[in-house]
């Protein structure tokens, strides 16, 4: 979970930046992670926050390569879609229209930076609701599990306008031919609703 300047694997807290802009606790929280990727700093925010929030995520014990490329899937909500990136964008067009802007106003380009930088090739999808809708991110995830689509899905929330951001994501691994027993809709509530986000 990315939110409230703070970085949380499994509701520990791995870093903290306090009284800081959106711009300088992404790339302090990037700078922390240690993590050499150029093409981070040509992102908007939305599709940092959504990349780091993965490299967090998988940071710890997941093996890629005990899947193929085609298995590991992204699905991805949230509630202002590129809205961040739209305003940014307009606000250029008064000038000369900037295209480093525009690549970023649709939101499933969070899903294509993440996607490229682990080289996953799987289904992916982005939603936009008005809130965090555990119950169809469960039944989306758990038919793309149980049909044999996926082997792995990450999925989740990434939402940030303006200064008001927050990523809260899932690593699903189909779990010897059955969905994992603790991917339920209450757990995914129960996480994205701690206090600390």
């Amino acid at each position: 979970m990315i939110s409230n300047n703070a970085v949380y694997r499994n509701n520990v807290r791995l870093f903290e930046r306090s009284n800081t802009s959106i711009n300088s606790f992404l790339l302090a929280a990037y700078q922390f992670l240690g993590v050499k990727y150029p093409k981070f700093y040509k992102m908007d925010n939305l599709a940092k926050l959504g990349w780091l929030a993965v490299e967090v995520l998988l940071k710890e014990g997941f093996k890629a390569g005990n899947y193929k490329e085609t298995e590991i899937g992204v699905v991805l909500a949230n509630a202002s879609s590129s809205l961040d990136a739209d305003i940014k964008y307009y606000d250029t067009v008064k000038d000369v229209a900037s295209p480093a802007l525009f690549v970023y106003t649709l939101p499933n380009i969070v899903i294509g930076e993440i996607c490229i930088r682990n080289h996953f090739k799987g289904e992916n999808a982005f939603f936009i609701f008005e809130d965090f809708d555990a119950g169809f991110m469960q039944k989306y995830v758990a038919n793309l599990l149980n049909n044999n689509i996926l082997q792995v899905c990450i999925c989740g929330w990434v939402e940030l306008l303006k200064e008001d951001y927050k990523a809260v994501l899932f690593l699903v691994e189909k779990d010897k031919g059955d969905r994992p027993t603790s991917f339920t809709i209450k757990n995914m509530n129960k996480i994205y609703q701690l206090k600390n986000g």
